[in-house]
């Protein structure tokens, strides 16, 4: 594969671009695992060295990427087998402890955009629970409950401030265990687009797929761990052109030298991105997905155990 000007939020795409050859990239580790029965590829990239984070120009950390190609259609009772996948993927990656757990769940963009709506989208289908134990202890729900919260910061066109800056207050404020993160992503590849989910615990860099770079939300800048959760909902125009290029010149045999076609691209198509038809209905369904899978990892263990003897 020929890379060129990789802009992609996809650890997995940019370990693809960064891999010259079938040899591994030193200090970046790829697991994989295919499950038949729903479809759902679960690969993990982790980056343990600052080597292999140059190398790759991701942080160093562990990244979770489930691709699912269904993942695009309206089935309901598909989406809900998505939503438990990508809940096992989160439980795993929060901070585990027996007590109560306080989480910040922050959706990030611009409600306005429809592209860019999936932070906001997803916090309003939550299940916020920190100002009824606040108020009224574990008697609220009859039983221990994790502390649940959320905020759409917004962007900075609309308030004027930084998401980060923001999120540092309500930090400082509230003092949460974990902060989880839900953004709309940037990808290489079409096939991608609507179809893959990323889990990372290494925060986020907000507008770096598209070429607007932002103050980034990680534990280094809040001193509290960040996951970062998000679907990439538009691919850069000049990508498309390109691989759709490189592809023709593939089967006709013909040899375009990549640095003057990728300098002509970037200078027609700078900063377009594209994004689906079907992009309101895609993102309120998707949106649904992660919030419904962040209903699920933010459970109790007692709250579980209680449904259970419940549905018994």
């Amino acid at each position: 594969m020929n890379c060129y000007q990789v802009r992609t939020d996809l650890a997995l795409e940019a370990r693809e671009c960064a891999k010259e050859s079938d040899e591994e990239i030193r200090g970046v580790r790829l697991e994989e695992d295919y499950d038949e029965e729903i479809e759902v590829k679960t690969t993990r990239v982790i980056i343990e060295t600052k080597n292999g984070a140059k190398a790759v120009g991701k942080p160093m950390g562990t990244y979770i990427t489930l691709e699912a190609p269904r993942l695009a259609d309206p089935d309901e009772d598909y989406h809900r087998e998505i939503s438990e996948k990508l809940a096992e993927q989160i439980k795993c990656i929060l901070p585990q402890t027996d007590s109560a757990l306080s989480v910040l769940v922050v959706g990030l963009g611009n409600r306005e955009v429809t592209a860019d709506a999936l932070g906001p989208e997803s916090v309003d289908n939550l299940l916020i629970t920190r100002h009824m134990v606040k108020e009224f202890g574990i008697a609220a729900y009859h039983r221990t409950t994790n502390l649940i919260s959320a905020i759409v910061p917004g962007v900075m066109a609309q308030t004027g401030m930084e998401s980060l800056e923001i999120i540092k207050g309500i930090v400082q404020e509230s003092k949460p265990d974990a902060i989880l993160v839900i953004d709309a992503l940037a990808a290489r590849s079409v096939k991608r687009l609507n179809r893959t989910i990323q889990v990372t615990n290494t925060g986020i860099h907000p507008g770096s797929g598209v070429g607007n770079h932002r103050s980034a939300i990680t534990m280094e800048n809040l001193l509290v761990p960040v996951i970062a959760i998000g679907i990439p909902m538009v691919v850069d125009a000049a990508t498309i052109v390109g691989d759709a290029l490189q592809d023709m010149a593939r089967k006709e045999g013909i040899q375009i030298p990549v640095e003057s076609m990728n300098n002509r691209i970037m200078t027609e198509l700078n900063n377009m991105y594209v994004t689906g038809k079907d992009i309101d209905a895609t993102v309120k369904r998707l949106s649904f997905t992660i919030s419904e899978a962040l209903n699920m990892a933010l459970k109790h263990p007692d709250q579980e155990e209680t449904e259970c003897c419940g549905k018994a």
